[in-house]
Formats: C-alpha cells, structure tokens, sequence
C-alpha cells in the first residue's frame, strides 16, 4: 500500500501564510526553551530562511522555496524537501510530518528531546 503524496494545490498568498506559519512556530518553541533554560539554541531569521545554532556548534537550516512551494531543511543528517499534503508538510520521498522530522533531526543535534509542533 502507498501512500498518495500529491500535494494539495495552495495560491502564492496560501503558501506564504502556511510557511509563515511554521517558521513562527519553530521560533516560539525555541524561544520558549531559551526562556525556560531547556536548551540554548541561537534562532536566525532572514526572509524565509530560519537558521537553528545548537550549542554543539551544528546547525538546522529551514528555508522556504516559493517557486516549488516547498519547505526545505537541511541538518547534520541529510537534506529534506517538504510538500503541502493534506494539510500537513510532508517529506517527497517517504510521507514523513515535517515538525516530526525537525523533532528528530534537532533531539539529535542538541542532545536532549525536543518536539516541535504548529502552535496555531
């Protein structure tokens, strides 16, 4: 059984409230642990690229990419493109729920787990 993973069709001002939207939430949890001393990891913002800095100097990139309207993320483990599916950010190539994936690929990098969500 596969999974159907067309994307759902969305218009220019759609996509960028839907990225705009998961950039604020990964900034807000960021911030939150930053403000309750979970862990220290640098959030930098320009456009729609969100650059994470975790204390062992790795890095989390998250970049939108309006001409494919897509949601890239580049980590210590590889590079991942992200498609609208139902509602969700799903990765091209297996399904994978984006704030699951950035879960994952941050717990690893800081050390500790971590779970990302859209907060609405």
């Amino acid at each position: 059984m596969t999974t159907d993973l067309s994307p759902s069709p969305l218009t220019e001002s759609e996509y960028h409230a839907r990225t705009s939207a998961v950039l604020a939430s990964v900034e807000a949890s960021v911030d939150a642990w930053l403000q309750d001393d979970v862990v220290d990891i640098d959030a930098m913002r320009t456009g729609g690229l969100l650059e994470l800095g975790f204390p062992n100097g790795s890095k989390i990139v998250i970049n939108t990419q309006p001409p494919l309207k897509e949601l890239w993320m580049a980590a210590r483990s590889g590079g991942f493109h992200y498609k609208f599916v139902r509602g969700a950010w799903a990765d091209t190539r297996d399904g994978r729920d984006f704030f699951e994936a950035l879960s994952a690929c941050a717990s690893e990098q800081a050390g500790q787990p971590l779970s990302f969500t859209l907060s609405v």
